[in-house]
């Protein structure tokens, strides 16, 4: 569904900067226009659509860290950002943004299995986060492809589902690739709202056959920003919301030891950030990361490859 819904966005933005394109061509005419040929013309006229476009994507991706900023988020002294790293932030979110959305997403991951004889390691269960698909992983995939590990990116149908919902696909997932591999237990690494539907899913079987779960940006105490998302999980993820405390009441501590919580103190969707710290877990903390490109990021990337790699059947 997300796929389509992508597919459809794509097509209203295209739409948008040809119909931008013509009225800059009807009500803006500067006189050096005649210089240009006729292809040239409907070039020039359609890069400034295709820059309005963009100029609304970048403003979006601003507004996403302004919010984030008035949410009261506190950056720890030891990454402080300086001008450099502030620009790099920006631009590495926004270019992941775009990416994911204009490319990642269209090519689901699905089941990428290794030779039984080449398989590395444990194999990897890849879920994604609100309003995505397994598209999101794209980078990570061939990371764990060039590593010899077996993975299999899921879709969570529906989108807006509640969180719960979403665990009888989770177990599914987990049979199927423990079927195709062959291994007793699988590793769970997930993005954002993927993490808390990990949580959810160890709820329900406890006895899961999870050796390791590696979190990216989740927002374990929930983050102020879910406030402007439509759906049931969107209301889930709402700062200390009721959902979430049932589900931090429900787990032992002997389960949080299970979880690896990656995130960045940069995060502009997770907000406050110190929301992805989960007590009792591994939290490993980065800076000068956005929330889309921690799915990207050579850091988080390799982070999180150690985390698979170190992860041993309990």
């Amino acid at each position: 569904m997300i796929k389509r819904l992508l597919i459809l966005l794509l097509v209203v933005q295209a739409a948008c900067m040809a119909l931008l394109g013509a009225g800059l061509y009807y009500w803006w005419r500067p006189a050096w226009e005649a210089q240009l040929s006729a292809s040239a013309t409907v070039l020039f006229y359609l890069a400034c659509g295709l820059l309005a476009v963009l100029l609304v994507r970048l403003l979006i991706s601003a507004n996403n860290f302004y919010l984030s900023w008035r949410a009261g988020s506190v950056t720890p002294p030891d990454h402080a950002l300086n001008p450099f790293s502030a620009a790099n932030l920006f631009w590495h979110e926004f270019n992941s943004s775009m990416l994911t959305s204009s490319y990642y997403m269209l090519r689901p991951v699905g089941m990428q299995l290794q030779p039984p004889d080449e398989q590395q390691g444990l194999p990897v269960l890849l879920i994604h986060g609100y309003a995505c698909n397994s598209g999101y992983w794209l980078p990570m995939s061939k990371l764990l492809k060039q590593a010899r590990i077996s993975h299999y990116g899921i879709d969570l149908e529906p989108p807006g589902a509640s969180i719960d919902d979403f665990v009888p696909q989770v177990q599914a997932a987990v049979e199927r690739l423990r079927r195709e591999t062959g291994s007793p237990q699988v590793i769970i690494l997930a993005h954002s709202m993927g993490g808390l539907v990990a949580r959810a899913y160890l709820r329900r079987h406890a006895d899961a056959p999870v050796a390791r779960v590696i979190t990216l940006g989740t927002p374990h105490h929930g983050t102020a920003l879910a406030s402007f998302g439509p759906g049931s999980n969107a209301l889930q993820m709402r700062r200390d919301s009721p959902w979430l405390g049932a589900l931090a009441a429900s787990e032992a501590n002997t389960q949080r030891m299970l979880f690896s919580s990656i995130y960045s103190v940069h995060d502009n969707i997770i907000a406050p950030q110190d929301s992805s710290e989960l007590p009792g877990a591994r939290n490993l903390v980065f800076g000068a990361i956005g929330h889309v490109a921690l799915g990207r990021h050579p850091d988080i990337m390799r982070c999180a490859l150690q985390e698979i790699t170190a992860a041993a059947p309990v």
